[in-house]
């Protein structure tokens, strides 16, 4: 293997090429990315950078001369095809890129909704550039409507308030995050936005956005109407796969891998964009779209490539590991959970804002959440690496062991 291209300029891209340098390759490696950034880190883009605490500068994911890792580096250009069979990429700018071995981390983009117009202050946050106009629409204490209270859309609407701006929040469900966390936990995420002044309302659905130019307002499906300067669209993200449909790889939300990340032969997945089967829960197909998922996996990914010719090559099968800052509050997940698990809260109290609940699932403990309560959450992380018994886990916190 002589040359090794990863398609993707973010994160886990960015993990895999340091990887291929660290684990000895010392082939052509060629790092493609569609934004014209160097690679950044895109958390605080809902927090410090948005709250103008931090500038783009302060956001670099490499410290280190990118010399260092002699790379083809080629920013600003979109991958829009892949031929596997003679093993190329094909650019937006009509490029073709050939590989020995292919690293796909090319993410998510931002859902949008049904219609939705283009007005000036009708935005989405995923990209930097996202980022800098929502920061600009953000001066002069505009009225914020944040449609969706996911992570995203419940961190600006933290950051926000934090501006002391007047902030309405618009859920379709019957509490923030419900499905992943339940009605219990759910309504804890709710009552946070509403302990800090948001104006949160819930069940309801959005039937337009509306204004001259400009947005102005957001009619609901009720009929009534929210006024609005600046609206924030928080709905999720959809992977980032529409140019891979005709390539033969397995596409259903996210490329589908085995469990080891390979997609097809030389082709290997990271980030975002990868859907694999997670041994540690019993080889349940996962996408997940986070931070410590898209840094380990890029690396992993590499490994495979690099390495996996072996007669056992090595799963990955990670306990999950998810984190959001709102407010004053620290929110941590570990493992993998539903809203329908069993739930118990098993330190601190939910109307303190200081807690800890874990899940269980078939006997097994399978996730852990926590505010502000760090230590504990990792605890948890532990033992679901270890296959605790949901019984042992709650036996263990009661005794206080």
């Amino acid at each position: 293997m002589r040359e090794v291209v990863v398609v993707g300029a973010s994160l886990a891209g960015l993990r895999a090429a340091e990887a291929l340098r660290r684990e000895g390759f010392d082939g052509r490696v060629t790092l493609i990315g569609a934004e014209d950034h160097l690679p950044y880190d895109r958390p605080p883009l809902s927090k410090q950078f948005l709250a103008g605490e931090q500038q783009a500068d302060d956001l670099a994911l490499r410290r280190s001369p990118y010399d260092d890792l002699d790379l083809d580096l080629r920013l600003g250009v979109r991958a829009t095809g892949l031929d596997l069979g003679d093993r190329r990429i094909t650019l937006a700018d009509g490029t073709l890129v050939s590989y020995d071995g292919l690293v796909l981390a090319t993410g998510a983009s931002p859902r949008t909704l049904p219609g939705q117009p283009d007005l000036d202050g009708v935005c989405v946050l995923r990209t930097l550039d996202d980022a800098t106009a929502l920061r600009d629409r953000l001066a002069g204490s505009p009225k914020v409507v944040v449609i969706g209270a996911g992570f995203i859309g419940s961190e600006v609407a933290a950051t926000c308030r934090g501006r002391d701006l007047d902030v309405t929040v618009l859920e379709a469900l019957p509490a923030p995050l419900v499905r992943g966390l339940g009605p219990v936990l759910g309504s804890a995420c709710g009552e946070l936005h509403r302990d800090h002044g948001v104006d949160l309302r819930l069940g309801v659905g959005v039937a337009g956005i509306e204004g001259d130019r400009r947005v102005e307002r957001v009619r609901l499906d009720d009929g009534s109407v929210v006024a609005a300067d600046v609206v924030v669209v928080g709905v999720g993200v959809v992977p980032a796969t529409g140019w891979l449909e005709d390539s033969g790889l397995t596409i259903d939300n996210g490329i589908v891998c085995d469990e080891t990340l390979l997609a097809a032969p030389g082709v290997v997945a990271a980030g975002d964009i990868a859907r694999w089967p997670n041994e540690k829960f019993g080889g349940e197909l996962m996408r997940l779209e986070h931070w410590t998922n898209a840094s380990e996996q890029g690396v992993a990914a590499v490994q495979r490539l690099l390495h996996g010719d072996g007669p056992a090559p090595e799963p990955f099968a990670p306990v999950p590991f998810v984190w959001s800052d709102q407010y004053d509050v620290k929110v941590q997940t570990v493992g993998h959970f539903r809203g329908d698990d069993s739930m118990e809260i098993v330190h601190g109290a939910i109307d303190e804002r200081r807690f800890t609940a874990i899940f269980g699932r078939d006997g097994r403990l399978v996730g852990a959440l926590g505010f502000s309560m760090p230590a504990k959450v990792m605890q948890y992380r532990r033992m679901i690496d270890e296959g605790t018994s949901f019984a042992d886990a709650l036996e263990r916190a009661r005794s206080g062991a």
